[in-house]
């Protein structure tokens, strides 16, 4: 009896093993298998998991340049990445208002494509520009003709650019009308491309010119209220020249630029801590910052010294309209009188009148 019982309890907690014959349908139980255990990872393994790397440490700034014709390496920004490599072909926009201070051309985007990398400089190709959408918009109004089309050009240098112009009539017109102002619009461009440079047309486009003579050609055939080239593209590269300033001499015009600044900011201090003994800072910044304010580059010390010389002829003369008017004061209203009578003008009026006609 007592073996009987401990048979069955045994059978009843014997664990993993398979009956001979299973039940029909029911898959066979399997032996379970012990999940080995985790080896443990040491001191150092753990610290250099929780170390994480600092990307930003490998990353530099980039200075990102206009293309060389016909903006001469004009630094227009700047951009952040780990190796050359990583920034090329970004596109950087701007206004064209940031780009040369224009105000009215707000509305205007500029797109620039880095192509090369020169050291810490992202030199760049002009891929089109944009003009906004709701600027766009605020041109058309109802009852209005609004003529658009699309024209792709070749330049003499071999950049196939796509150009898509906009004309806004006074009133609505015909479809033939718009035919053959898009015609007159199309031979425009197509001639202008063919004897023209990337960089000249870039420059007629941006400044307005090519505008001015779409306005002049279609203005014949129906007054318009307003003539804008609405997108520049791209389409393929040509030739690139390789005449006018290195990227040497840049960096060397800049680096003068920057120590004649330095120089002028460091007298413009000295000169007011010289005018009183115990200066305060602000009025040292405002003495620097006027002074950085005079210069700029090299064009506008030309520029200045142009208008200094001017200057300094308007003062000669102011002076001696000063000696003039001194003479013209100390005479009797008979002499001033006869003087205007010699220069054939009026002598009617008070010593003060007679005086301002004979200095006009």
């Amino acid at each position: 009896m007592h073996r009987l019982m401990d048979a069955d309890y045994n059978s009843l907690f014997q664990i993993g093993e398979v009956g001979r014959s299973p039940a029909s349908g029911v898959a066979p139980a399997r032996l379970t298998e012990l999940i080995p255990m985790a080896k443990k990872v040491s001191a150092k393994a753990r610290a250099a998991a929780r170390k994480q790397r600092d990307k930003w440490k490998l990353k530099r700034w980039y200075t990102i340049r206009a293309p060389r014709h016909p903006w001469d390496f004009k630094n227009i920004g700047e951009t952040i990445g780990e190796s050359d490599e990583h920034i090329m072909g970004r596109v950087y926009e701007m206004t064209l208002q940031e780009f040369n201070g224009d105000f009215t051309k707000m509305h205007v985007i500029l797109r620039f494509r880095v192509d090369e990398c020169v050291g810490q400089d992202a030199l760049t190709t002009f891929i089109g520009h944009h003009h906004q959408t709701d600027h766009t918009r605020r041109q058309i109004r109802r009852y209005r003709g609004k003529i658009d089309d699309v024209i792709d050009v070749v330049t003499t240098d071999g950049y196939l650019v796509r150009i898509k112009p906009l004309i806004i009539t006074q009133k609505r017109v015909q479809t033939s009308v718009k035919q053959v102002m898009r015609s007159k619009t199309k031979d425009l461009l197509l001639g202008y491309a063919a004897k023209n440079t990337y960089a000249k047309m870039q420059e007629a486009i941006l400044g307005g010119e090519l505008e001015e003579d779409i306005r002049k050609a279609v203005k014949p055939v129906y007054p318009v209220k307003s003539v804008s080239i609405r997108k520049s593209q791209l389409l393929q590269s040509g030739v690139v020249t390789e005449k006018g300033p290195t990227l040497d001499e840049i960096h060397a015009e800049e680096a003068r630029v920057a120590a004649e600044l330095k120089a002028k900011k460091a007298a413009a201090l000295a000169a007011a801590m010289e005018e009183d003994d115990s200066p305060s800072i602000l009025d040292a910044a405002e003495a620097m910052d006027s002074e950085s304010e005079n210069v700029e580059d090299n064009e506008e010390d030309s520029a200045n010294e142009e208008s200094a010389e001017a200057s300094t002829a308007e003062e000669a003369q102011s002076e001696d309209d000063k000696s003039t008017e001194a003479d013209y004061a100390s005479m009797t209203v008979a002499e001033l009188k006869e003087l205007l009578k010699a220069a054939g003008k009026p002598v009617s009026g008070k010593k003060a009148d007679l005086v301002a006609r004979l200095q006009e």
